[in-house]
């Protein structure tokens, strides 16, 4: 039973189902670098369904967000663990983007992150992916680190952290 968390223009924001999987797995390997075995997203997606959400159009899935839970130091407070969540991979399909899929994907996975009553939620970005860059801090991420040679490619990452407590 598809759960919708919300609608924008004509697309359905809704939870990742499994049988999703074999579409996300194909976004992300058109339109990110960075991939993953069938079975990392399948843990992800039994680990936290919450925040691993898709967006869907015609019957179609076009993007994707899905995040975990993690124990670590703080990206803002000096001393302690925390609980927070990481947003691992996001991605739309190109011809979907700038309709603001991203933007309710990213609110429906920090929403996920809330449930779980995370401190604070943190991604990593390229540094040369200005529009995700700028979606991020409008959404009250900050560029805590710049991260070097984070990726395979050798290009630089910001690490990106937004406070929930």
């Amino acid at each position: 039973m598809q759960s919708i968390l919300r609608s924008v223009g004509g697309y359905v924001i809704r939870n990742c189902e499994e049988k999703d999987l074999p579409f996300v797995i194909n976004i992300n390997m058109l339109t990110l670098p960075e991939h993953y075995s069938d079975y990392f997203f399948s843990s992800i997606l039994a680990e936290l369904p919450e925040a691993f959400i898709v967006a869907e159009t015609k019957n179609q899935i076009v993007g994707y967000i899905m995040c975990k839970i993690e124990f670590g130091f703080s990206n803002f407070r000096k001393l302690g663990f925390v609980k927070k969540g990481h947003v691992v991979s996001v991605a739309v399909l190109e011809e979907h983007q700038g309709k603001g899929v991203g933007t309710a994907l990213m609110l429906e996975g920090i929403n996920g992150i809330i449930i779980r009553k995370s401190d604070e939620i943190y991604l990593e970005v390229r540094v040369s992916n200005e529009s995700a860059v700028q979606l991020y801090k409008k959404l009250g991420f900050i560029i805590k680190s710049r991260l070097k040679s984070y990726y395979r490619d050798g290009e630089d990452a910001f690490l990106m952290a937004k406070d929930l407590s």
